[in-house]
This record gives structure tokens, C-alpha cells and sequence, in this order.
């Protein structure tokens, strides 16, 4: 300890501050950018979003298999994951800031340009955060270690979530595209350089023990993966009961996020005229949609229900009021997500303790989650997309 600070911890929240600097950019503004700017079809929106929503759904569960089970130490070390797996992260995040050329409207090469985007920036974000969050449930097993972890994060995240502040604010609020592409080239930047001090100080409780050991009657005798091994472990983990309740009632929290970080800036570009707000004070209103739902979940840690009735309460009473609607919306939501790694440790402890293993199966119990859950990122743009469509959204961005 330094000041009262405990070094692992802020070794482990320092992933958490790169990861949510480039995720709240990326999540806002790659609908927007792709819809108004690059003039995508709808028919090769939905494309994209499908083979995303295949390729992010199977992509959890494999990376985890891998971590869990490779004897490669940049797959089976969590730190070496994040260390390794963190400049390619940031790259992949600058992927759709870059036009491939000039877009006409329809243009076939922004529908791929839009698929490379999702499957590279999603494929390198579960390598990393997959990583992650088996470091949090192998880091310690204590409840009030894990609560540590849970304070430091909110205050990484909190700090991560102003870039979308300050991005709004410098870019014009994309206005200015040249800025905004000079501000996600530094935003990648720091965040490599926080995730690889993750990976170089972080330390986790299960430090020394050997690769592949878990379930070794499962395994081929040369230790290679094998699909009956997949099978077998995921079947395990799919049983618990616990676990099947928590990926329900996580399915609907990624739809309901995925849907405020995508669209809060249409409605509010379409629902509250320019007169009413100027360009700097919805940058502003955007990054406090980011930044208040960190110190509501860091404040009220023990408190999710009353989180959804007060946002319950919220729509019935303020409908017709569409500043505080959006912004409340995507407070709340965010808010209560934000505790999310806590139930999921407590499901891997008891898979550990349950099938009697040597390790924990961290990194596939979240991947598995994730392997449910995933697909709602997609179904949230594409059903909110043929909506707005329907009632013209298309002619009135043209």
C-alpha cells in the first residue's frame, strides 16, 4: 500500500480506464457515423449486424476455452493477455474512424467496412476483457477483496467515461471530423499504455499454477483442445441453476444498454431542437449520461431495484420532458449494469467449489455468459433501426 492505495487493484482498474475510454467512443458514435455520415443501407446495416451478432456470440466461449485451457502463456496468463492483446485493441478501435474511401449513399464497401470494424474491435475487446474478468475472480476469493476491485473500477470507469466529454466537446460532437479522428488516435494511445500496466503489475492468487490442468480426463493425452472438452465444460457450467437466471436477466440488461449508448445522440439530434441546447451543452448532457451512472453505481452499490423502479417512475411522470427522459434513461440503465461482475464471481466460486477443480474456470464461465448475452448488442441497433426507418428516419437524414 502507497498512500492508501493497493497497488493490485490499481493494477486492475488501469484495464478498466483504457477499455472504457475507447468503449464509450466507440458504442456512441460508430451508429451514428455509419447511418449519417457513411450513408450505409439499411439492408447492408442489418447485414453487418447479423454476422456480428454470429461472430460475437461464438467468440466469448472460444477465447475462453483457449484462456482456460491453452498452454500458450500469452492465452493461458491472464496479464499476458492483456498486455499482449492491448495494442491491438486500440488498433481495432480505430478502425471505423478512417473512411476505406469516399462514400456514395448505399455503397457496398461501407457495409464491409462496417463488418471489419464490429468483428475486429469485439474480437480484441473479449481477448482483453475476457482476460479481465478472469483476473477479477482469481485475483481473491474474498467477498470484500472483490468489493475493493468493484470501488476502484467505478472510479476507472468513471474517468474513462469523460472521453466522451471531451471528445463531444473538441469534435464538435463529430462535427469536426479531423478532430475527432486526432482525438481517438490519443484516446488509443493512453488506453494501450493503461492496459499494459495491467499487464505488467497485476498479480493474481492462482499465480503458479500450471496451464491445462483442469479436467485432464477430458483432454486428448497430448493436452490438445478438443471440441468434447468444450462440450463437456460448457454442460457444467450451463446446468447451474444460479447461472441460467443470471444470463436471463443479463440478456435484457445488454439489450436495454446496447440501446441508450447507440441511440441516445440520434434522439437527442432529433428530439431537442438546436435552439434549446447548444452543440457544447449537449456535449456536456452526453458525457453526464456516461459519467453520473459511475457515481450512482459506486454510491449505491446495494441498491439495483430501486435503480429500474425509479426509472419506471421516471418515464410515467416525465414523458413528455425528452431532455431529462434520455438522459435519466441512460443513467439508470448503465448504473445498475455496472455491478455485473460481482454475481458472476460469486457463480465462478461455486462452479470451483461444486466440480471440485484445481483452477477456476473463469475466463468460461464469463465467456459463456457472454455467448447468451452478446447477441442483444446487435438485435438492439437493428430493431431500433427498421423502426426509425418505418417512420422515416432514412428521408429525414437524407
Amino acid at each position: 500500500f502507497v498512500l492508501g492505495i493497493h497497488p493490485n487493484a490499481l493494477a486492475y482498474s488501469m484495464t478498466t480506464l483504457g477499455a472504457g475510454m475507447m468503449n464509450s467512443i466507440f458504442n456512441f458514435y460508430y451508429v451514428k457515423l455509419f447511418l449519417n455520415r457513411y450513408k450505409i443501407s439499411e439492408v447492408a446495416f442489418h447485414q453487418a449486424q447479423v454476422i456480428f451478432m454470429i461472430w460475437n456470440a461464438i467468440n466469448d466461449p472460444l477465447f475462453g476455452y483457449i484462456q482456460d485451457n491453452s498452454k500458450f502463456a500469452c492465452c493461458s496468463r491472464r496479464q499476458f493477455s492483456i498486455l499482449y492483446g492491448a495494442p491491438l485493441y486500440a488498433l481495432a478501435f480505430l478502425l471505423p474512424w478512417f473512411p476505406w474511401k469516399h462514400y456514395e449513399e448505399g455503397d457496398w464497401l461501407s457495409g464491409l467496412h462496417l463488418i471489419v470494424a464490429l468483428c475486429a474491435f469485439d474480437g480484441l475487446l473479449t481477448f482483453v476483457l475476457l482476460a479481465q474478468c478472469a483476473l477479477f475472480a482469481e485475483i481473491s476469493t474474498r467477498h470484500e477483496s472483490r468489493l475493493q476491485l468493484i470501488k476502484y473500477n467505478q472510479v476507472a470507469t468513471l474517468i474513462g467515461s469523460t472521453s466522451i466529454l471531451f471528445c463531444g466537446l473538441i469534435s464538435d460532437n463529430m462535427e469536426n471530423f479531423a478532430h475527432f479522428q486526432a482525438f481517438t488516435v490519443l484516446v488509443a494511445a493512453l488506453a494501450t499504455a493503461c492496459m499494459c500496466y495491467t499487464g505488467k503489475y497485476s498479480i493474481s492468487q492462482y499465480e503458479q499454477r500450471e496451464v491445462c490442468t483442469e479436467n485432464t480426463h477430458l483432454e486428448n493425452s497430448d493436452g490438445a483442445l478438443s471440441w468434447s472438452s468444450v462440450i463437456s465444460l460448457t454442460k457444467q457450467i450451463m446446468t447451474d441453476k444460479n447461472f441460467l437466471f443470471f444470463v436471463t436477466m443479463n440478456f435484457f440488461q445488454v439489450f436495454h444498454l446496447a440501446f441508450c449508448n447507440n441511440f441516445m445522440m440520434i434522439f437527442a439530434d432529433n428530439l431537442i431542437p438546436n435552439d434549446v441546447f447548444s452543440s457544447s451543452i449537449r456535449s456536456i448532457m452526453y458525457g453526464a449520461g456516461f459519467i453520473c451512472p459511475q457515481v450512482g453505481s459506486y454510491t449505491f452499490l446495494f441498491q439495483n431495484m430501486k435503480t429500474y423502479c425509479s426509472d419506471f417512475i421516471m418515464k410515467v411522470y416525465i414523458r413528455t420532458m425528452n431532455t431529462l427522459n434520455i438522459f435519466f434513461s441512460r443513467v439508470i440503465v448503465q448504473a445498475s449494469f455496472s455491478l455485473f461482475n460481482l454475481p458472476l464471481a460469486d457463480i465462478v466460486d461455486a462452479d470451483l467449489i461444486k466440480h471440485k477443480r484445481r483452477s477456476p474456470l473463469s475466463s468460461m464461465v464469463f465467456g459463456t455468459n457472454a455467448l447468451f448475452t452478446k447477441p442483444a448488442q446487435s438485435l438492439a441497433p437493428m430493431l431500433v433501426v427498421t423502426i426509425l426507418n418505418q417512420f422515416g428516419y432514412e428521408n429525414l437524414n437524407n
